[in-house]
């Protein structure tokens, strides 16, 4: 069985192609959305999820989230001692939805198309794949979440022809996609964005201006309190999307601190983070070679696309109202179970030829003449320019700079900078060339980049046809399937919780929680529910848990509403 994931920076979901068209699959407390955060204890235990999320404000220094935003990169969280490269955590966000999809289904769940950001770099992509097989899923197939989320607002049914932009924010990462969509053949014209933007920076806009309104410094705050803060300012930023302003308190010790923020002035303090959308939007319509007024359709993904401050940008931006009719937290989720089925050559989804762009340049070092007979080394030649439409096989001449040089040395790179040393190495390959004077010998480097973002480099000395070949697959961290299977046995002494016990400890998590956070009667009466439900799990009996767990909700959904 294939399945679909959008494995998400804030929340992730797992999707299914059903009869009647895409499926989101409910995780086992019976919600869509699985947010992206998992936590080990001492014992390592692995808790994912919302009971993950509840014990930040009990635990910080065991949990971790936003790790989707270090994907690809050397960075470790260390949780109650043990440490985890981002991809490892997300196996584990990966394995708890293949679980529930195998409760779901009934059977086994083998492999995958997960979404990754338009921008993600070879790097990010990799990891991605290995976090996969990390979490026991073949990943044969990435599909950008642009791509995926126009596929499931169902343009590839269309039958006129549509230009259209995706717009896709989401709690960590910025996507801004053009897509033209012609018979049955999508194109992504362009891609541009920023892979540390998203909704969780709107967040921390709200903690800073109520910290700014009521005199306390971020440093001063412990752990708990700091995760208690970004909370209340979850809660506010939401609120303050429906309302002309939203009030925002917060415990400090015994004293209850409460500002009223306005949406103006919330409004004013998103100004940079709105100013950082504005430019991958222009990059991207100059890219794809159109202007603002040739697209027939915006359409909205990701989950910070609902804040009032985002919509009302858009709409001054655009000058137009966007596309909201299809669940924007849902939509990337659905596109990759159309992919799958596609995938599965399934009868029931019309075929439809996805094509892509390459998202950054890829190049190889060389050296420049600045005057007659010296040159300077480390420049970057450009061979697959950004937004080139892939698959895509280019071919660029380079020649030897000294007299009597032996040998030529490719280092294929991808970036945008003039510089070779700030783009990011993919690897690197030598050719032996005859020796003669500087200039007269040369060799035609191709690059050959396809839709699995896999790149094939080709060199061929001219004057003798000899030819050299590698593949990149990605050379940083890439790690055989020995070295998978070996990490997987180191991570087995992990005890992802049962899916039959997670109801019971996410109502215990959140209890306690709030229970740290109230105070007098507030206090006592949470006590006297979580020790009755308490009582109830030692005896075992399912009916008196079920009826024990009812109550012991009703009171933290009315305590935390307040």
């Amino acid at each position: 069985m294939t399945v679909g994931i959008d494995l998400g920076t804030t929340n992730s979901l797992i999707a299914y192609f059903a009869e009647d068209g895409p499926r989101i699959i409910p995780n086992r407390l019976g919600k869509n959305l699985t947010p992206s955060v998992v936590s080990v204890d001492e014992e390592g235990n692995v808790y994912v999820g919302e009971t993950a999320r509840e014990r930040m404000s009990l635990y910080p220094d065991s949990v971790a989230q936003t790790f989707k935003r270090s994907m690809g990169t050397e960075r470790e969280y260390v949780l109650s001692g043990r440490r985890f490269k981002p991809e490892e955590l997300s196996s584990m966000v990966l394995r708890v939805l293949k679980e529930d999809a195998e409760a779901f289904l009934g059977e086994e769940v083998t492999e995958a198309v997960i979404s990754v950001p338009a921008y993600f770099d070879d790097r990010r992509k990799k990891a991605t794949k290995r976090a996969g097989e990390l979490a026991g899923l073949k990943v044969e197939r990435m599909i950008s979440e642009p791509t995926a989320a126009a596929v499931a607002y169902g343009l590839y049914d269309r039958t006129q022809d549509t230009r259209f932009l995706v717009f896709d924010l989401g709690g960590g990462t910025f996507d801004v996609s053009i897509l033209e969509l012609y018979h049955n053949i999508l194109e992504v014209r362009a891609v541009a964005g920023d892979n540390y933007l998203g909704g969780e920076d709107f967040t921390a806009v709200m903690a800073k201006l109520f910290l700014q309104k009521s005199g306390l410094q971020l440093q001063n705050l412990t752990g708990k309190e700091q995760a208690r803060l970004y909370r209340q300012a979850e809660k506010a930023k939401l609120a303050i999307s429906d309302q002309p302003q939203a009030a925002m308190s917060f415990l400090r010790g015994e004293e209850t601190i409460e500002e009223q923020i306005t949406y103006k002035e919330y409004e004013a303090a998103c100004e940079e983070l709105l100013a950082k959308i504005r430019e991958p939007v222009k990059k991207s319509l100059s890219d794809a070679g159109v202007k603002l007024a040739d697209i027939d359709e915006v359409l909205l993904v990701g989950g910070a696309t609902r804040l009032s401050v985002v919509r009302d940008f858009l709409i001054r931006l655009f000058r137009k109202f966007p596309d909201t009719k299809m669940n924007p937290d849902e939509a990337v989720a659905l596109g990759t179970a159309v992919q799958a089925a596609m995938k599965e050559r399934r009868e029931e989804v019309k075929e439809v030829i996805l094509t892509d762009v390459c998202s950054f340049t890829l190049g190889t070092e060389v050296a420049v003449e600045y005057e007659e007979g010296k040159y300077e080394d480390g420049r970057f030649c450009p061979i697959i320019e950004r937004n080139t439409v892939i698959p895509a096989s280019r071919t660029e001449r380079l020649y030897t700079v000294r007299d009597n040089q032996e040998k030529m040395r490719i280092r294929v790179l991808q970036g945008e900078s003039r510089f070779a040393r700030n783009n990011l190495d993919l690897g690197e390959m030598e050719i032996r060339v005859p020796k003669a004077p500087k200039g007269r010998e040369a060799v035609d480097v191709t690059y050959t980049y396809d839709i699995n973002s896999l790149l094939e480099v080709e060199v061929t000395v001219v004057s003798t046809g000899a030819k050299e070949k590698m593949i990149i697959k990605g050379q940083d961290n890439q790690m055989t399937e020995e070295e998978v299977k070996k990490r997987m046995e180191e991570l087995a002494y992990l005890k992802i919780q049962p899916r039959d016990y997670e109801e019971n400890r996410l109502a215990l998590t959140r209890a306690e929680r709030m229970y740290e956070e109230a105070l007098g009667d507030r206090r006592r009466k949470l006590d006297r529910f979580i020790t009755a439900f308490e009582a109830a799990l030692k005896k075992g009996d399912h009916n008196e848990i079920a009826e024990a767990r009812n109550a012991l909700n009703e009171v933290l959904e009315e305590e935390d509403d307040d």
